[in-house]
């Protein structure tokens, strides 16, 4: 008898409320790839983007929603040797976190960092999978550069502003509130600036420029951040929440010598996410196990209530992390 699981699947495109319990089949670990049994997962931005039906899952991966999960291996799959049975891990995943069980390429998994739970664990892989990846690989921030990020008070932006303070950068960022702003303070950000108040151009003009924007806003704020740069500045755009068309002037990146990058992860090779992953246990697991970084977690909800979770994530007043807790 096949053994079945429970899961959270997107049963049409639309709302939160298109999230529906159902069962499917347990996943069985190809060859280079474990099976988790799910403790935790995850919750984030790109997946109300494939719920909504505007970022589809890459060939062979699972149509359940969810990029990273927390739990304990449950099944290796041939070629596997660095794991085994009953691990504590946290992973990113191509897909399907939202469910009892999941399977993903073994050199996607992390060890459960020393002094942290299953429940933090769950919310590291994707944030700091793509924090590293575009603030320290493609936008090769360096110490004693200026760094804003916008969405402080997001998963990434949280992420990002310990590991840009961690490594020496002066950190700014951006947030709607003052108690996000106190927040991102408490955190490490240098310059905290509420977005509904005050022009963020003006306040990193007035300090020379940033060196480096991460941005996910996109919209009005593409031309703004090519605005704020400092000459021979680079952004990374890594979302659009504005959407991603705007009419800008591209004069300044030739007269100023501008750099205008971005990516996502999830269509990524296995091979680059395992790099990116060697790249976090050598130089920021460390930090985790000795409390100098730390996930923030804003909230959690059961599996059955993931449009509730998603509720919660898109209104914008989380700080933080959302998780499912999906253990029975």
């Amino acid at each position: 008898m096949t053994e079945v699981m429970r899961a959270i699947e997107i049963s049409s495109h639309g709302g939160p409320s298109v999230l529906k319990a159902t069962t499917r089949r347990r996943p069985e670990p190809a060859h280079g790839h474990v099976v988790i049994e799910v403790a935790f997962a995850g919750v984030n931005r790109p997946d109300a983007l494939q719920r909504a039906g505007l970022y589809n899952p890459p060939r062979g991966a699972s149509d359940l929603p969810g990029l990273e999960a927390s739990g304990i291996i449950a099944a290796i799959g041939s070629g596997v040797s660095e794991w085994t049975i009953g691990d504590s891990v946290c992973a990113l995943l191509p897909g399907g976190g939202y469910a009892e069980f999941v399977s993903t390429p073994a050199a996607h998994c992390l060890p459960v960092p020393e002094g942290l739970g299953l429940k933090e664990a769950a919310c590291l892989p994707e944030t700091y999978f793509t924090v590293w990846s575009n603030v320290f690989i493609r936008g090769s921030l360096k110490g004693g550069e200026r760094f804003l990020v916008h969405g402080g008070s997001s998963g990434i932006g949280t992420t990002a502003i310990q590991l840009a303070h961690h490594f020496g950068a002066r950190v700014f960022t951006t947030a709607g509130s003052e108690e996000k702003c106190q927040a991102c303070r408490e955190l490490g950000a240098e310059v905290a600036i509420n977005y509904r108040e005050t022009d963020f151009v003006d306040v990193i003009k007035s300090e020379g420029g940033a060196d480096l924007i991460l941005d996910m806003v996109g919209g009005s704020y593409i031309q703004r951040n090519l605005s704020a740069l400092a000459d021979d500045g680079r952004l990374v755009q890594i979302a659009f929440l504005q959407g991603p068309t705007e009419r800008i002037n591209m004069v300044q990146l030739m007269t100023r010598r501008l750099t205008m990058t971005g990516s996502t992860l999830r269509p990524q090779t296995d091979l680059a996410k395992a790099r990116i992953a060697q790249d976090l246990r050598e130089t920021v697991w460390p930090l985790l196990s000795k409390g100098r970084i730390a996930p923030v977690l804003d909230s959690e909800f059961p599996l059955n209530q993931a449009a509730d979770a998603h509720t919660r994530m898109e209104s914008s007043n989380h700080i933080g992390k959302i998780v499912l807790s999906v253990a029975s």
